[in-house]
């Protein structure tokens, strides 16, 4: 199945708490979408692996994606080498996305900058023709998405572009609610984390604000790319009121 938008995360949640508004706008506009998720987080303090893959699923629903799945690599400790990237090169060539949108290039968590550069790295080579992969017993045709966009994670960092949200914000806000282990589980024995406080939260929605002020509207994500980015129409640039 095609995937025109792919988002991926190294840990399930990283894809609902940074672009999860992006992929509800995009379904709605008619667009496949899906999500690939590099490890299990099984390291985290909260929840189990099983916990989270059975969350992730009901996130899953929540943002109407056509595809989730999870690659298994190994929390903590993958690497940006060629197995990996690999894995992830065959993946792509099994969606051909034409947009990916991935980790953060460098966050308070060190596995989201080593993502970003193995998925950017994975999504260049995944068009050279003499790099051999195959998918269910078949040889895999290479392919390279257009652009490759960063989403924005626990750090600042200055954004390329902003995407209007504001239609979608509630719906993004559930689906970062279905990892109740992670960040709504009241009366839980389990320990309290960085992201567990409903600070954390907070913090999600109010980033979520300060960029849709950056555009004149309520809600919006903001990406980075290291490739420039094109128009064809001045129809694609929402105008900021003043």
């Amino acid at each position: 199945m095609k995937i025109d938008v792919l988002a991926f995360g190294v840990h399930p949640d990283d894809v609902e708490l940074s672009c999860a508004g992006i992929l509800l706008a995009e379904k709605k506009q008619g667009k496949t979408t899906g999500i690939i998720d590099l490890t299990q987080g099984e390291l985290g303090t909260r929840g189990t692996a099983e916990t989270r893959k059975q969350e992730a699923t009901d996130s899953a629903k929540i943002l109407g994606v056509d595809v989730r799945e999870n690659l298994s690599l190994a929390d903590g400790f993958f690497s940006n080498d060629e197995m990996h990237q690999r894995k992830v090169i065959t993946a792509l060539r099994k969606y051909t996305p034409e947009i990916i949108l991935c980790n953060a290039p460098e966050d308070r968590h060190p596995d989201h900058g080593r993502s970003a550069q193995l998925v950017a790295d994975a999504a260049f080579l995944s068009g050279l023709r003499k790099i051999e992969t195959s998918g269910e017993g078949m040889p895999q045709a290479h392919w390279r998405p257009k652009y490759v966009f960063h989403y924005i994670q626990d750090r600042f960092l200055q954004p390329d572009f902003v995407y209007d949200i504001s239609d979608v914000f509630e719906e993004k806000l559930e689906a970062i609610k279905a990892f109740r282990t992670q960040f709504n589980s009241p009366g839980t024995d389990e320990p309290q984390t960085y992201i567990s406080t409903p600070d954390f939260l907070e913090s999600v929605i109010y980033r979520s604000k300060m960029f849709g002020k950056m555009i004149g509207v309520k809600y919006a994500e903001g990406f980075i790319s290291k490739k420039m980015i094109g128009i064809s129409s001045f129809d694609a640039i929402i105008k900021k009121e003043t």
